[in-house]
């Protein structure tokens, strides 16, 4: 009999740990699960999931206004904030539910409570120690702000999915993909909308086109973009004076002083490993403050393990599930860990949606001697009977010596569900000489990517 209660411990029943522990369990493991918070973690319950519903939501003001154009009239449309937000509540616990089933089917016990490491085989999670030959940290990240006067006046991602009601304006603080969402989110929904950055452009580390682009369609559509300016203080206003827009007024670095209803930041993510108890044991972090981890996932703790976003750099669903399971069949089915991390796609659901795959121009520049760029824009055909001023922005990245596709970018409605078909061809080595002998289906966006001919770059 092993003289741990389980071979391994899960702590975090997000995406990878639940990936991890289902697997485990499935190759004879005994395992175990700790969870303080809900089941699904980040991506189920104020991430992907809950975020893309409010993305769909946030569309149909756009659609019904347009809709003239193609001879519909819809008459008294109106939105109900509290209906969306009870309906995506609805839905979201039936998926906690889900992944309830999804452990308890495959043999996993789960311990509800807030886990605390006391050595390199044991933890304490309520009132009760617990064993196992193996831990694995999935504990995922948390917002981050920053220490200003009145931030605790502001909100989170995670506070902004269960708001009472709409504002009738907001400031978003950021410049990643959180913000830029959440910005298309609001605007979409009739919320004046301000998004102030501290740096020059947001977006930091996609293609530069891209970035210009989205910031000039955000614009179109009515966002307010405060590039090279920071919040210095956050104050509320005196009950009641709302003539200047709100209950909340913001000092800027610039000296300017606005007033708002809601102000939102985005400023990133850290690793939730506060109090996790990783000073009983030798697991070391990184510059970055994310655990680091070597090819195996496996800490400088021998019996310890972490994946997904706690240990970084790249911060997404599918790769927490990916390290999942590989780390489950390496540690319990004999088999190598097999990871790529190369032309992991990517998309921001923002409004227009931002889909990339590969090396971006200015990464292709820095590792290759010539590359070509093919790129295009154009208003797309389902605007074409609207007075909507949308554009799309399509982009290939190819090395001129091999002609093999570097980069797939597009800014454009459904770009995820293209991008996702493209990365297949990026994986399997496409050349520009494949994409050209494809034929494309016409009338669609996506037949772009295999008509362009003239290198523009």
């Amino acid at each position: 009999m092993s003289q741990y209660d389980y071979d391994l411990l899960v702590i975090g029943a997000g995406s990878g740990g639940v990936r991890a522990s289902r697997t485990a369990a499935g190759l004879g493991a005994r395992v175990a699960v700790v969870e303080e918070r809900y089941l699904g973690g980040t991506c189920v319950n104020v991430g992907c999931v809950p975020k893309k519903l409010m993305v769909y939501a946030s569309h149909y003001g756009e659609s019904l206004h347009t809709a003239s154009g193609f001879g519909w009239h819809v008459d008294a449309a109106r939105f109900n904030w509290p209906e969306l937000i009870a309906n995506k509540n609805r839905e979201i616990a039936r998926l906690n539910h889900v992944y309830d089933r999804l452990l308890t089917q495959a043999g996993v016990t789960l311990y509800e409570g807030r886990a605390r490491l006391m050595g390199p085989n044991r933890i304490a999670v309520a009132e009760r120690e617990i064993t196992a030959e193996r831990i694995l940290i999935a504990v995922g990240g948390w917002p981050y702000k920053p220490d200003i006067p009145g931030i605790d006046l502001a909100i989170t991602s995670n506070e902004a999915f269960y708001l009472d009601e709409l504002p009738q304006s907001i400031v978003i603080v950021g410049g990643g993909y959180i913000a830029v969402e959440f910005a298309g989110i609001f605007n979409g929904m009739g919320v004046e909308t301000h998004l102030c950055y501290r740096g020059d452009l947001f977006l930091r580390g996609f293609d530069r086109d891209v970035r210009e682009f989205t910031a000039q369609e955000l614009t179109k559509k009515g966002i307010k973009l405060h590039f090279d300016t920071d919040i210095t203080a956050i104050t509320r206003t005196p009950e009641g004076d709302n003539q200047q827009g709100g209950a909340y007024q913001v000092q800027t670095d610039g000296g300017a002083q606005w007033h708002t209803g809601l102000v939102m930041y985005a400023t990133g993510r850290r690793p939730n490993i506060d109090d996790l108890g990783l000073e009983h044991t030798a697991v070391q972090l990184t510059d970055q403050g994310t655990i680091a981890v070597d090819k195996s996932m496996r800490t400088h703790e021998p019996s310890i393990y972490a994946l997904g976003d706690v240990t970084g750099p790249i911060a997404l669903t599918p790769v927490a599930l990916a390290q999942g399971q590989a780390l489950a069949h390496h540690l319990y089915g004999n088999r190598p860990m097999d990871l790529s991390y190369q032309n992991v796609p990517a998309a921001v659901f923002s409004q227009p949606t931002i889909a990339t795959v590969g090396l971006t121009e200015e990464e292709a520049r820095e590792k290759y001697l010539s590359i070509d760029i093919y790129k295009t824009s154009f208003r797309p055909m389902q605007y074409s009977l609207t007075e909507l001023d949308a554009k799309v922005l399509i982009k290939l990245v190819v090395d001129r010596d091999s002609d093999r596709v570097l980069g797939c970018h597009m800014v454009g409605p459904d770009a995820g569900e293209i991008i996702q078909g493209l990365a297949v061809a990026m994986n399997a080595g496409a050349t520009k000489a494949d994409f050209d002998r494809t034929l494309g289906i016409h009338p669609t966006i996506a037949e772009e990517f295999v008509t362009l001919r003239e290198v523009t770059e």
